[in-house]
């Protein structure tokens, strides 16, 4: 299932910013907030004592006000609430509960969503006396934190991971595959997924998330057993109306994204590859994701000779990151070559599955550098003294050196293509972890 979301709720100017800002900024915990990306920077993934979850930054609440812009800033706060799994509702500690908090405390009630009744601002313990005047409000006990100095806020996030059912936060698929199928709107997802549904499978179950939601379906091919996940599409951010329900739709996506084994990015091919499918598949890559690129509607492409290579190359240029991963071209309208999806998401995830023993990676490791010699700085070369695969899915391998600094990342790169051209790998991205020897270790 999805991560749980978490939206950050309550009138303005109560530290909802500030809180989420702390979160985001890899104080308390393990969060990737991916700036640049295609992710808005209103969204956080998080990680509280090994449950992960998706935070949700939301516009102050201004009940009463009828400024065009505060009444969208209400708007997309609703949307929030109706979207998420659990609430904190932040107040402000040294103003005191007010009117409108009172308004917003009825509107979230309305939700039946799990409500977390934060009193923010209370900057020091003689403070914790102003936290009882909110009982009154009837959400429950309230929680006093300072986002500001980052009181309290352990015991708040251990109260949010309680709300989590165990379905939330699971990544084990019982052996199967995960596949998400993602990409631009109207490039053939659910043609794509129906297709491979269709097409003699055996349907084990079927786990509807509402229309907002990514969709999971697992089943059978042969021996082998999937959970595919066919996600909304993903639209350029300025695309998207701010009050929209497809700005969670989106969170969604990322987030089957970050849960999969193996990524299917669609392309549309009458197309060919958009500044917003560069961003998808930067996310796939950033994630550490094994992927397949899988270009949709060739049926409708015009071709002569050299046709399917010039496309192949255009892909290769402008996907210059994900080199790696596999391109077959496809038509779910006609079903034409869609039989090679499943056969490249076996593939790939088995070689991100692989591990190299550390005698073989080293043999390999002594060679590249005989080949080409480790880069020097003002006078000091780079020793790389041994290496091991610390991780799978992605690979990941730890390289032990004499100075982090002196590696300079077109080694790295050559160190990388040489790994997949000695071990294969294909279909996946490479992780590298520089760590220093101790002095007395060298």
């Amino acid at each position: 299932m999805a991560r749980p979301l978490v939206a950050v709720v309550g009138r303005p100017n109560v530290g909802k910013s500030t809180f989420f800002n702390k979160m985001s900024g890899k104080r308390i915990s393990i969060v990737d907030d991916t700036p640049g990306v295609t992710r808005d920077r209103v969204y956080a993934d998080c990680e509280w004592l090994g449950h992960k979850f998706t935070l949700i930054d939301t516009g102050g609440i201004d009940p009463r006000s009828d400024d065009p812009l505060l009444k969208q800033m209400r708007m997309q706060a609703e949307i929030a609430i109706e979207t998420c799994d659990v609430i904190l509702f932040f107040t402000d500690g040294r103003q005191g509960m007010t009117a409108d908090d009172e308004t917003v405390a009825e509107m979230l009630r309305r939700s039946g969503k799990p409500v977390i009744l934060v009193v923010n601002k209370i900057d020091n313990v003689k403070l914790m006396d102003e936290v009882y005047d909110f009982y009154s409000l009837g959400m429950g006990d309230p929680i006093g934190v300072s986002s500001l100095n980052l009181l309290n806020l352990g015991d708040l996030l251990d109260v949010v991971v309680s709300y989590f059912h165990d379905e939330d936060e699971t990544d084990d698929n019982d052996g199967a595959i995960a596949v998400a199928v993602v990409g631009k709107p109207n490039v053939g997802k659910s043609s794509l997924v129906n297709r491979i549904l269709g097409e003699n499978r055996v349907m084990v179950s079927d786990i509807a998330g509402t229309t907002r939601d990514a969709i999971d379906t697992r089943f059978k091919d042969g021996d082998d057993e999937y959970v595919i996940i066919d996600t909304a599409g993903i639209r350029r951010k300025r695309a998207i109306e701010y009050q929209s329900l497809e700005r969670f739709s989106v969170v969604r996506s990322f987030a089957a994204i970050d849960r999969c084994d193996v990524a299917l990015l669609l392309i549309d091919a009458s197309n060919g590859v958009t500044e917003q499918d560069t961003k998808i598949a930067g996310y796939i890559d950033e994630a550490g994701k094994p992927a397949v690129i899988v270009v949709n509607k060739w049926d409708a492409v015009e071709k002569e000779t050299g046709t399917l290579e010039k496309y192949t190359k255009e892909i290769r240029e402008k996907l210059k990151f994900m080199e790696y991963a596999p391109v077959i071209y496809i038509s779910a309208l006609t079903g034409q070559r869609t039989g090679r999806v499943l056969e490249s998401v076996k593939s790939v995830y088995a070689q991100a599955s692989r591990r190299i023993t550390t005698g073989l990676l080293n043999d390999i490791l002594t060679d590249c550098q005989t080949a080409l010699q480790p880069p020097a700085t003002s006078g000091r070369r780079l020793r790389i003294y041994y290496a091991t695969q610390q991780a799978v899915n992605p690979p990941t391998f730890v390289l032990f050196v004499n100075d982090k600094e002196l590696m300079h990342f077109s080694y790295e790169r050559y160190l990388e293509n040489s790994f997949r051209k000695a071990f294969g790998f294909e279909g996946t991205p490479l992780r590298f972890v520089l760590r220093e020897k101790e002095k007395n270790e060298q």
